[in-house]
Protein backbone atom coordinates (compact mmCIF):
# COMPACT_ATOMS: atom_id res chain seq x y z
CA UNK A 1 0.00 0.00 0.00
CA UNK A 2 1.74 3.11 -0.68
CA UNK A 3 0.24 6.69 0.44
CA UNK A 4 -2.46 7.45 3.51
CA UNK A 5 -5.29 8.40 1.03
CA UNK A 6 -5.15 5.56 -0.61
CA UNK A 7 -4.92 3.32 2.26
CA UNK A 8 -8.13 5.03 3.61
CA UNK A 9 -10.40 4.27 0.45
CA UNK A 10 -9.38 0.70 0.42
CA UNK A 11 -7.50 0.97 -3.23
CA UNK A 12 -3.34 0.12 -3.52
CA UNK A 13 -1.60 2.52 -6.05
CA UNK A 14 -2.37 -0.30 -8.51
CA UNK A 15 -5.66 -0.23 -8.33
CA UNK A 16 -5.63 3.65 -8.16
CA UNK A 17 -4.17 3.52 -11.03
CA UNK A 18 -6.34 0.85 -13.10
CA UNK A 19 -9.05 2.73 -11.70
CA UNK A 20 -8.23 5.79 -14.08
CA UNK A 21 -7.18 3.55 -16.79
CA UNK A 22 -10.66 2.15 -16.80
CA UNK A 23 -12.79 5.49 -16.04
CA UNK A 24 -13.65 5.68 -20.14
CA UNK A 25 -15.34 2.15 -19.88
CA UNK A 26 -17.80 2.83 -16.92
CA UNK A 27 -20.40 4.18 -19.33
CA UNK A 28 -20.39 0.62 -20.95
CA UNK A 29 -20.77 -1.48 -17.16
CA UNK A 30 -23.31 -4.05 -16.54
CA UNK A 31 -25.17 -2.32 -13.90
CA UNK A 32 -28.60 -3.90 -15.28
CA UNK A 33 -30.04 -5.69 -18.39
CA UNK A 34 -29.54 -9.00 -19.12
CA UNK A 35 -26.24 -10.22 -18.19
CA UNK A 36 -25.98 -7.91 -15.25
CA UNK A 37 -29.10 -9.17 -13.43
CA UNK A 38 -30.82 -5.86 -11.53
CA UNK A 39 -32.10 -3.91 -9.17
CA UNK A 40 -33.15 -2.05 -12.40
CA UNK A 41 -35.96 -4.14 -13.65
CA UNK A 42 -36.24 -6.55 -16.38
CA UNK A 43 -33.80 -6.78 -19.33
CA UNK A 44 -35.09 -5.24 -22.71
CA UNK A 45 -37.32 -7.34 -24.40
CA UNK A 46 -37.26 -10.18 -21.81
CA UNK A 47 -40.77 -10.32 -21.32
CA UNK A 48 -41.83 -9.20 -24.61
CA UNK A 49 -44.36 -11.70 -26.96
CA UNK A 50 -43.03 -15.44 -27.45
CA UNK A 51 -39.42 -13.68 -25.53
CA UNK A 52 -37.72 -16.26 -22.22
CA UNK A 53 -38.45 -14.18 -19.34
CA UNK A 54 -34.65 -15.36 -18.44
CA UNK A 55 -31.86 -17.43 -20.23
CA UNK A 56 -29.61 -19.76 -18.87
CA UNK A 57 -25.77 -19.83 -18.10
CA UNK A 58 -23.39 -22.71 -17.14
CA UNK A 59 -21.24 -22.88 -14.35
CA UNK A 60 -18.15 -24.45 -14.46
CA UNK A 61 -18.64 -26.20 -11.17
CA UNK A 62 -21.29 -28.63 -13.11
CA UNK A 63 -18.38 -29.76 -14.48
CA UNK A 64 -15.77 -29.97 -11.40
CA UNK A 65 -15.50 -34.04 -11.46
CA UNK A 66 -14.33 -33.86 -15.56
CA UNK A 67 -11.81 -30.82 -15.12
CA UNK A 68 -10.53 -32.85 -11.59
CA UNK A 69 -10.08 -36.04 -13.57
CA UNK A 70 -8.31 -34.59 -16.75
CA UNK A 71 -11.51 -35.47 -19.09
CA UNK A 72 -12.06 -31.45 -19.58
CA UNK A 73 -9.58 -28.72 -19.83
CA UNK A 74 -10.52 -25.17 -18.41
CA UNK A 75 -9.74 -23.35 -21.36
CA UNK A 76 -12.25 -26.05 -23.21
CA UNK A 77 -15.32 -25.23 -21.40
CA UNK A 78 -16.94 -22.58 -23.62
CA UNK A 79 -16.57 -24.36 -26.25
CA UNK A 80 -17.98 -27.72 -24.11
CA UNK A 81 -21.05 -25.12 -22.78
CA UNK A 82 -22.10 -24.51 -26.53
CA UNK A 83 -21.75 -27.58 -28.17
CA UNK A 84 -22.68 -30.07 -25.93
CA UNK A 85 -25.39 -28.47 -23.46
CA UNK A 86 -26.37 -25.24 -26.15
CA UNK A 87 -25.75 -23.11 -23.50
CA UNK A 88 -24.24 -19.43 -24.90
CA UNK A 89 -22.98 -17.92 -21.49
CA UNK A 90 -20.73 -19.50 -18.84
CA UNK A 91 -19.98 -19.18 -14.90
CA UNK A 92 -16.05 -19.61 -14.01
CA UNK A 93 -14.14 -20.87 -11.42
CA UNK A 94 -11.29 -19.35 -10.74
CA UNK A 95 -9.39 -22.16 -8.90
CA UNK A 96 -9.92 -24.05 -12.41
CA UNK A 97 -7.52 -21.04 -14.78
CA UNK A 98 -4.15 -22.74 -15.20
CA UNK A 99 -2.69 -19.64 -15.09
CA UNK A 100 -3.87 -17.39 -12.17
CA UNK A 101 -3.13 -13.77 -13.37
CA UNK A 102 -1.58 -14.41 -16.54
CA UNK A 103 -3.10 -11.99 -19.35
CA UNK A 104 -2.16 -14.07 -22.34
CA UNK A 105 -3.77 -17.43 -20.76
CA UNK A 106 -6.65 -14.81 -19.92
CA UNK A 107 -6.48 -13.48 -23.98
CA UNK A 108 -6.41 -17.31 -24.93
CA UNK A 109 -9.71 -17.98 -23.46
CA UNK A 110 -11.53 -15.21 -24.71
CA UNK A 111 -10.48 -15.85 -27.62
CA UNK A 112 -11.93 -19.29 -27.42
CA UNK A 113 -15.14 -17.79 -26.17
CA UNK A 114 -15.07 -15.96 -29.34
CA UNK A 115 -15.10 -18.80 -31.55
CA UNK A 116 -17.40 -20.74 -29.79
CA UNK A 117 -19.98 -17.35 -29.69
CA UNK A 118 -20.23 -17.96 -25.94
CA UNK A 119 -20.18 -15.09 -23.19
CA UNK A 120 -18.23 -15.05 -20.25
CA UNK A 121 -20.35 -13.60 -17.40
CA UNK A 122 -18.50 -13.74 -13.83
CA UNK A 123 -15.77 -15.62 -12.02
CA UNK A 124 -16.54 -16.98 -9.00
CA UNK A 125 -13.77 -16.50 -6.58
CA UNK A 126 -12.41 -18.51 -3.74
CA UNK A 127 -9.38 -18.68 -1.70
CA UNK A 128 -8.41 -15.46 -1.42
CA UNK A 129 -8.60 -15.03 1.91
CA UNK A 130 -11.14 -13.72 4.33
CA UNK A 131 -12.79 -10.21 2.82
CA UNK A 132 -13.90 -9.96 6.70
CA UNK A 133 -11.08 -10.88 8.36
CA UNK A 134 -11.06 -10.02 11.97
CA UNK A 135 -7.89 -8.99 11.34
CA UNK A 136 -7.43 -5.70 9.28
CA UNK A 137 -3.82 -6.14 7.74
CA UNK A 138 -5.00 -9.79 6.62
CA UNK A 139 -8.25 -8.31 5.49
CA UNK A 140 -6.28 -5.35 2.85
CA UNK A 141 -4.55 -8.42 1.77
CA UNK A 142 -7.46 -10.47 0.83
CA UNK A 143 -9.32 -7.77 -0.90
CA UNK A 144 -5.88 -7.63 -2.83
CA UNK A 145 -5.68 -10.99 -3.54
CA UNK A 146 -8.89 -10.28 -5.74
CA UNK A 147 -7.40 -7.34 -7.96
CA UNK A 148 -6.13 -10.03 -10.58
CA UNK A 149 -9.80 -11.72 -10.51
CA UNK A 150 -11.42 -8.19 -11.40
CA UNK A 151 -8.69 -7.54 -13.83
CA UNK A 152 -9.02 -11.16 -15.42
CA UNK A 153 -12.99 -10.63 -15.43
CA UNK A 154 -12.60 -7.41 -17.07
CA UNK A 155 -10.52 -8.90 -20.01
CA UNK A 156 -13.40 -11.66 -20.46
CA UNK A 157 -16.38 -9.41 -20.70
CA UNK A 158 -17.48 -10.38 -17.55
CA UNK A 159 -20.07 -8.35 -15.58
CA UNK A 160 -19.16 -9.25 -11.68
CA UNK A 161 -16.88 -11.62 -9.70
CA UNK A 162 -18.26 -13.95 -7.38
CA UNK A 163 -16.56 -13.55 -4.17
CA UNK A 164 -17.60 -14.95 -0.76
CA UNK A 165 -18.08 -12.91 2.92
CA UNK A 166 -16.00 -14.78 5.50
CA UNK A 167 -15.73 -13.76 8.33
CA UNK A 168 -15.33 -14.24 12.61
CA UNK A 169 -16.86 -12.88 15.97
CA UNK A 170 -19.95 -11.83 16.76
CA UNK A 171 -23.05 -11.94 14.59
CA UNK A 172 -22.35 -7.77 14.24
CA UNK A 173 -18.79 -7.80 13.84
CA UNK A 174 -19.26 -10.33 10.84
CA UNK A 175 -21.49 -7.86 9.29
CA UNK A 176 -18.81 -5.00 9.45
CA UNK A 177 -15.95 -6.64 9.16
CA UNK A 178 -17.13 -8.32 5.88
CA UNK A 179 -18.91 -4.92 5.04
CA UNK A 180 -15.58 -2.97 5.01
CA UNK A 181 -13.87 -5.70 2.97
CA UNK A 182 -16.24 -5.62 0.03
CA UNK A 183 -16.69 -2.07 0.01
CA UNK A 184 -12.76 -2.08 -0.47
CA UNK A 185 -13.15 -4.20 -3.17
CA UNK A 186 -16.17 -2.47 -5.03
CA UNK A 187 -14.36 0.39 -4.53
CA UNK A 188 -11.51 -1.18 -6.64
CA UNK A 189 -13.70 -2.93 -8.89
CA UNK A 190 -15.50 0.28 -9.70
CA UNK A 191 -12.78 1.41 -11.82
CA UNK A 192 -13.05 -1.87 -13.92
CA UNK A 193 -17.00 -1.28 -14.48
CA UNK A 194 -17.05 -4.49 -12.83
CA UNK A 195 -19.79 -5.70 -9.91
CA UNK A 196 -19.12 -7.65 -6.49
CA UNK A 197 -21.46 -10.37 -5.60
CA UNK A 198 -21.58 -12.20 -2.91
CA UNK A 199 -23.13 -16.06 -2.96
CA UNK A 200 -25.05 -17.81 0.27
CA UNK A 201 -22.02 -19.95 0.68
CA UNK A 202 -22.16 -21.14 4.45
CA UNK A 203 -21.64 -19.69 7.38
CA UNK A 204 -23.46 -16.58 8.01
CA UNK A 205 -23.39 -15.65 4.24
CA UNK A 206 -25.78 -18.77 4.37
CA UNK A 207 -28.88 -16.54 7.13
CA UNK A 208 -30.35 -14.06 4.78
CA UNK A 209 -31.06 -11.88 7.25
CA UNK A 210 -27.14 -11.02 7.94
CA UNK A 211 -26.11 -11.11 4.35
CA UNK A 212 -29.40 -8.41 3.51
CA UNK A 213 -27.39 -6.18 6.40
CA UNK A 214 -24.22 -6.44 4.91
CA UNK A 215 -25.38 -5.18 1.91
CA UNK A 216 -26.75 -2.24 3.11
CA UNK A 217 -23.82 -1.45 5.32
CA UNK A 218 -21.74 -1.77 2.19
CA UNK A 219 -23.46 0.82 -0.42
CA UNK A 220 -22.23 1.11 -3.16
CA UNK A 221 -23.80 0.85 -6.70
CA UNK A 222 -21.15 -2.36 -7.30
CA UNK A 223 -22.69 -4.79 -4.54
CA UNK A 224 -25.14 -7.52 -5.24
CA UNK A 225 -26.27 -11.15 -4.36
CA UNK A 226 -25.52 -14.13 -5.99
CA UNK A 227 -28.04 -16.38 -4.62
CA UNK A 228 -27.57 -19.83 -4.75
CA UNK A 229 -31.34 -21.88 -4.02
CA UNK A 230 -29.03 -24.89 -2.34
CA UNK A 231 -26.32 -23.73 -0.04
CA UNK A 232 -28.94 -23.57 3.20
CA UNK A 233 -28.62 -25.34 6.04
CA UNK A 234 -32.44 -25.96 6.77
CA UNK A 235 -31.80 -26.08 10.78
CA UNK A 236 -30.66 -22.62 10.14
CA UNK A 237 -32.04 -20.79 7.57
CA UNK A 238 -35.08 -21.50 5.48
CA UNK A 239 -33.89 -21.73 1.85
CA UNK A 240 -36.86 -20.07 0.26
CA UNK A 241 -36.90 -17.19 2.64
CA UNK A 242 -33.08 -16.74 2.06
CA UNK A 243 -33.14 -16.59 -1.44
CA UNK A 244 -36.32 -14.18 -0.93
CA UNK A 245 -34.12 -11.83 1.27
CA UNK A 246 -31.44 -11.91 -1.19
CA UNK A 247 -33.43 -11.31 -4.22
CA UNK A 248 -33.54 -7.41 -4.17
CA UNK A 249 -29.97 -7.22 -4.55
CA UNK A 250 -29.03 -10.33 -7.56
CA UNK A 251 -27.35 -9.74 -10.77
CA UNK A 252 -26.98 -13.55 -11.00
CA UNK A 253 -28.72 -16.66 -9.57
CA UNK A 254 -27.64 -20.07 -9.05
CA UNK A 255 -29.98 -22.96 -10.16
CA UNK A 256 -28.78 -25.63 -8.10
CA UNK A 257 -29.85 -29.16 -8.17
CA UNK A 258 -28.76 -32.28 -6.96
CA UNK A 259 -31.61 -35.56 -8.53
CA UNK A 260 -34.46 -35.46 -10.50
CA UNK A 261 -37.72 -37.48 -10.46
CA UNK A 262 -37.20 -40.42 -12.87
CA UNK A 263 -40.74 -39.91 -14.47
CA UNK A 264 -41.63 -36.39 -14.11
CA UNK A 265 -37.77 -34.64 -14.47
CA UNK A 266 -38.79 -32.69 -11.48
CA UNK A 267 -36.24 -31.67 -8.52
CA UNK A 268 -35.65 -33.45 -5.64
CA UNK A 269 -34.76 -31.10 -2.68
CA UNK A 270 -35.46 -28.16 -4.12
CA UNK A 271 -38.99 -26.88 -4.50
CA UNK A 272 -38.78 -25.26 -8.17
CA UNK A 273 -41.92 -24.47 -8.61
CA UNK A 274 -42.20 -22.64 -5.39
CA UNK A 275 -38.50 -21.33 -5.56
CA UNK A 276 -39.21 -20.20 -9.55
CA UNK A 277 -41.85 -18.05 -8.07
CA UNK A 278 -39.94 -16.04 -5.89
CA UNK A 279 -37.31 -15.08 -8.49
CA UNK A 280 -39.91 -14.14 -11.24
CA UNK A 281 -41.68 -12.35 -8.49
CA UNK A 282 -38.66 -10.22 -7.52
CA UNK A 283 -38.66 -9.04 -11.25
CA UNK A 284 -35.66 -10.56 -12.06
CA UNK A 285 -34.90 -11.62 -15.72
CA UNK A 286 -30.97 -12.28 -15.70
CA UNK A 287 -29.21 -15.49 -16.17
CA UNK A 288 -30.06 -18.63 -14.39
CA UNK A 289 -26.79 -20.20 -14.19
CA UNK A 290 -26.88 -23.91 -14.11
CA UNK A 291 -24.75 -25.48 -10.87
CA UNK A 292 -25.83 -29.32 -10.95
CA UNK A 293 -24.17 -30.77 -7.61
CA UNK A 294 -25.46 -34.33 -8.05
CA UNK A 295 -23.83 -37.56 -7.49
CA UNK A 296 -26.45 -40.17 -8.82
CA UNK A 297 -26.63 -38.80 -12.74
CA UNK A 298 -23.03 -38.51 -14.36
CA UNK A 299 -22.45 -34.74 -14.94
CA UNK A 300 -23.48 -34.35 -18.36
CA UNK A 301 -27.27 -35.61 -17.92
CA UNK A 302 -27.19 -33.73 -14.69
CA UNK A 303 -26.62 -30.49 -16.76
CA UNK A 304 -29.85 -31.64 -19.16
CA UNK A 305 -32.05 -32.84 -16.74
CA UNK A 306 -31.55 -28.77 -15.06
CA UNK A 307 -31.85 -27.12 -18.46
CA UNK A 308 -35.29 -29.16 -19.30
CA UNK A 309 -35.75 -28.27 -15.69
CA UNK A 310 -34.96 -24.53 -15.76
CA UNK A 311 -37.08 -24.20 -19.38
CA UNK A 312 -40.37 -24.77 -17.95
CA UNK A 313 -40.08 -21.76 -16.63
CA UNK A 314 -38.38 -19.54 -18.97
CA UNK A 315 -41.52 -18.91 -21.64
CA UNK A 316 -43.70 -16.01 -20.56
CA UNK A 317 -46.83 -18.23 -20.43
CA UNK A 318 -45.64 -20.96 -17.93
CA UNK A 319 -47.52 -20.71 -14.51
CA UNK A 320 -45.24 -19.32 -12.21
CA UNK A 321 -46.55 -21.82 -9.31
Amino acid sequence: MTGPNLQQNGVSRRGFLGASLAAAALAACHRGGDEGATRAGPAPGATGKGEPVFKISLAEWSLNRAIKGGRLDHLDFPAAAKEDYGIDAVEYVNTFFAKKGDAGYNDELRRRCADAGVQSLLIMCDGEGDLGNADSVKRLKAVENHYKWVEAAKQLGCHSIRVNAQSSGTFEQQQDRAADGLRRLCVFADGYGLNVIVENHWGLSSNGSWLTGVMKKVDHPRIGTLPDFGNFDPKEYDRYQGVADMMPWARGVSAKTYDFDAKTGDAQVIDYPRMMKIVLDAGYHGRLGIEYEGKRLPEPEGIRATKRLLERFSNANTPRA
